[in-house]
């Protein structure tokens, strides 16, 4: 180690937020050690990115902080809940847009959608990165970064004092936000729509127990002559936030999206709590104000040699529908497992490289939702076109497909996305929930992924055994495999069918829950073609 490196570390991590913590915990599940670099101390004193989706769940089921999330969750807010549209608070609604928060969900997923303050998760991924071995250190935020074929070394500067400490990894990952200071120095652009409102979020507390108090509604979107946004309230309706995106009429006023930021005074910010409640002498308390500029952009590449981009660093959106949180989430999902089976020499470094090739085009499906979702819900008088149409949330949140070299039959062309329940196991698609049985204990399919790659096999696919001995033997990577109607129930007969299998095929999943491969019937030579596809999955063929 040279002298003026302070540390080595298997993976550096620029921000420790949301997903920058979800980045080293997911890694720390694949037994890789980390460094959060963070700017902050003591985390985001704000409640964002409250919403979370049921794939983000199901991420954190398997990292096993599930259980704590919820219970955090049902501290902070109501577990269930409508979207819907009002002119204010104590006034008339004008649309259910969601009846129920989770409505559908039992059916495609053993996971519920919920909200949790960040406050009130980020303690929970880093107790859980921690505990694995994974550092954070605060107070510090990064200023350059040099890489080569080896390794790549960031300068870190302390916010306080202004004394530089370097780190070295083989890799780093830019969790560090919109304003990215690792997308900068990689010279990465932006490419979208740019910025169409310039927004606040206002965080308040307020008694509006007269107005909400009991009421099944998590989120409220507020149309009226003053502005449109929208308020998500705590639990016991006492305070939460409010999202002012527009000013008065947009129809006549032209600056109706870029007027909300221009005064924030605190007598300003009052007013529009009490206009969006509709209780014009509302004894209210500003606690807080964020600026933000609304906009649907996505990084040219979400990656430049050792280096990778994630979360707000690499996409950006509009809140609605709260899919930046969530979908950075997934980024930081699929590229910890990847970036293990690099460092462990249990894959090839192309298998790194398909981390652009999948999470760039589906985060561009779920920008291109959100903006459809902004500008049908909170900005109708901009008359826009240029959207796509709107797909059912199921699509988004767990129907997106990935097509790229760790996707053995996969195709470079076809569909983003599908309804999940009619996946039927198809190569990139994650990998479908059904009900199983082991030992007389239900559990879902999905608590069978995120540690080795995993080949499920149909009731007549016991042969598979003596297939993924022999493949995994010549790869020298483990593969847990698993014959439905055998070591595992199938209570309710749905798993063939879900996976798109005949009794004696077979598919695989790789670490992240999705799928790898199908074999609809066993091939001549089970073995040869599992290893197969195993190696291109792995960039070892």
């Amino acid at each position: 180690m040279r002298d003026d490196v302070s540390s080595d570390h298997p993976v550096l991590i620029a921000g420790g937020g949301l997903v920058g913590l979800s980045t080293a915990m997911f890694l720390a599940q694949q037994g890789v050690s980390s460094l959060a670099i963070e700017r902050l101390r003591g985390g985001s004193p704000f409640p964002r990115a409250a919403h979370f989706h049921m794939r983000t769940l199901e991420l954190f089921r398997q990292a096993g902080i599930e259980d704590d999330v919820i219970r955090r969750s049902n501290e902070e807010f109501l577990p269930e809940g409508a979207i819907v549209a009002m002119d204010s608070l104590a006034g008339r609604k004008l649309a259910d847009i969601i009846g129920s928060l989770n409505a559908g969900v039992e059916a495609v997923s053993p996971c519920k959608r919920l909200f949790i303050t960040q406050p009130g998760l980020e303690p929970i991924l880093r107790r859980r990165a921690e505990t694995a071995g994974a550092q954070v250190l605060e107070g510090h935020e990064i200023v350059a970064l040099a890489q080569d074929g080896d390794s790549v070394t960031v300068t870190a500067r302390n916010t306080d004092t202004g004394a530089e400490r370097r780190f070295r990894g083989k890799y780093l990952v830019g969790a560090d936000g919109a304003h990215s200071k690792v997308r900068e120095l990689l010279g990465i652009p932006f490419d979208g729509r740019g910025v169409f409102s310039n927004s606040i979020t206002i965080y308040f507390r307020a008694d509006l127990a007269p107005q909400m108090l009991g009421k099944p509604i998590s989120v409220i979107y507020i149309n009226n002559s003053k502005f449109g946004g929208f308020f998500r309230l705590d639990k016991d309706c006492q305070g939460g936030f409010l999202v002012v995106n527009t000013v008065g009429d947009p129809k006549t006023n032209p600056k109706a999206a870029h007027a909300a930021a221009e005064d924030t005074s605190e007598a300003r910010l009052v007013d529009w709590v009490r206009i969006g409640a509709g209780v014009p002498d509302l004894d209210v308390k500003i606690t807080g104000v964020a600026r933000w500029r609304a906009t649907s952009d996505v990084a040219r590449s979400f990656q430049s040699g050792r280096v990778f981009l994630a979360g707000d660093a690499a996409h950006l959106m509009p809140p609605n529908g709260g899919f930046g949180g969530n979908t950075g989430v997934h980024d930081a999902h699929n590229l910890a497992w990847k970036l293990a089976y690099v460092l462990k020499g249990l894959a090839g470094p192309g298998l790194a490289d398909t981390y652009d090739a999948e999470r760039r085009p589906a985060s561009r499906f779920t920008v291109e939702q959100a903006y459809s979702r902004y500008v049908t819900r909170t900005a109708t008088y901009l008359g826009a076109t240029d959207f796509e149409p709107l797909a059912h949330d199921f699509n988004i949140e767990i129907g997106y497909l990935y097509r790229s070299a760790a996707v053995a039959s996969a195709t470079g062309d076809g569909p983003l996305h599908e309804d999940p329940r009619q996946a039927r196991g198809r190569p990139g698609s994650r990998a479908a929930h059904v009900w199983l049985e082991r030992d007389g204990q239900r559990m879902s399919s999905l608590d069978l992924f995120g540690g080795a790659f995993v080949l499920m096999a149909g009731s007549e696919g016991a042969s598979w055994r003596a297939a993924a001995a022999k493949a995994a033997s010549e790869l020298g990577s483990p593969i847990v495999c698993h014959v439905v109607g055998a070591d595992l129930r199938d209570p309710e007969g749905r798993f063939e069918m879900s996976y798109g299998l005949a009794p004696a095929g077979a598919v695989l999943v790789r670490p992240d829950g999705f799928v790898g491969w199908q074999a609809t019937e066993p091939p001549v030579d089970p073995a040869e073609a599992l290893a197969r596809a195993l190696g291109r999955i792995l960039s070892r063929s």
